[in-house]
């Protein structure tokens, strides 16, 4: 069946905190499958605030709401679209190829046959989105963390914030051991607990739903020897006082999901905590940081 086009109205908003306000007014305007309100940060630092609509919206009344909550002046920038009908899954997996990051290849179930043999495939599907390799934020974790394994062979490790669970399949693969990933989210959970099975990891990576390191699971795991933490550099700077109590003497952490500009407060976050930065990685706009908690 051929799907129907999306009516979408999108404006830019210039911070975090405004574009969660708005986005806040309009979820809770719009009853659960009216609309699909969406925000992501560019890395010029404003961010995008995005709604889909299956049906034409009423624009009069929609720029009115915008005003309301986020101004005049951005509610005249609202801008009206229709999006084509097409199959997006298949779209995005047309367009999207195998990612190599060092030791590690992120591809899609269409490119399975397309990765070397040499190299450690991880399989997550485009329809996924975010965590699937192809963000610069996900790239730089794999990196770093074939920059880590290259010298060392860490015993316990965590994926914080584990999205798709890309980071803790690779981790997985190339250690041969278990890994405790987690999630704020129940729907990252669940996928990616599917996508451990898919990876024939699911024997190794345990997923549980966590606010930050708030689960007793952290403290029986703990402490760590290497965590993964692709989230938000907000987030990130919170996490530095409780990252750093469940990171064993000499353990790593690898910090990503921050703009380039963000990373000098979040290494001084960590830093004030006794972890000292050993390796930056810069990718489109974005850093991924390496760390290392004095002993």
């Amino acid at each position: 069946m051929q799907p129907a086009p999306t009516h979408r109205a999108s404006f830019s908003i210039g911070s975090e905190a405004d574009a969660r306000r708005v986005v806040d007014v309009l979820t809770e305007v719009f009853f659960e499958g009216d609309a699909a309100v969406a925000a992501f940060e560019r890395p010029d630092g404003q961010w995008d605030v995005t709604l889909h609509f299956a049906a034409a919206p009423d624009a009069a009344w929609l720029r009115e709401l915008i005003a309301t909550s986020a101004g005049n002046e951005i509610a005249a920038t609202l801008a009206f679209d229709i999006v084509e009908a097409r199959d997006w899954v298949r779209a995005s997996l047309e367009d999207l190829v195998p990612v190599p990051a060092g030791r590690f290849v992120v591809h899609g179930s269409h490119d399975r046959d397309r990765v070397a043999p040499n190299k450690l495939a991880i399989e997550i599907e485009a329809a996924l989105a975010f965590g699937t390799g192809h963000h610069g934020t996900t790239r730089g974790c794999l990196l770093l963390l074939d920059h880590v394994l290259k010298s060392s062979s860490p015993r316990n490790l965590l994926d914080l914030g584990t999205g798709t669970g890309v980071l803790a399949i690779a981790a997985a693969k190339a250690l041969h051991r278990g890994v405790l990933a987690s999630d704020i989210d129940p729907p990252s959970v669940r996928v990616a607990s599917e996508n451990a099975s898919l990876n024939e990891v699911g024997n190794r990576v345990r997923v549980i739903r966590a606010t930050g390191f708030g689960a007793p699971d952290f403290g029986q795991a703990g402490p760590f020897d290497l965590v993964l933490a692709n989230i938000l550099a907000n987030p990130l700077r919170q996490l530095a006082g409780p990252m750093a109590r469940h990171l064993a003497p000499g353990g790593r952490v690898i910090l990503s999901g921050l703009l380039t500009h963000q990373a000098p407060a979040v290494i001084a976050a960590y830093r004030a905590r006794g972890l000292v930065p050993l390796k930056h990685l810069r990718i489109e706009g974005w850093s991924s940081l390496l760390l290392r908690k004095m002993s």
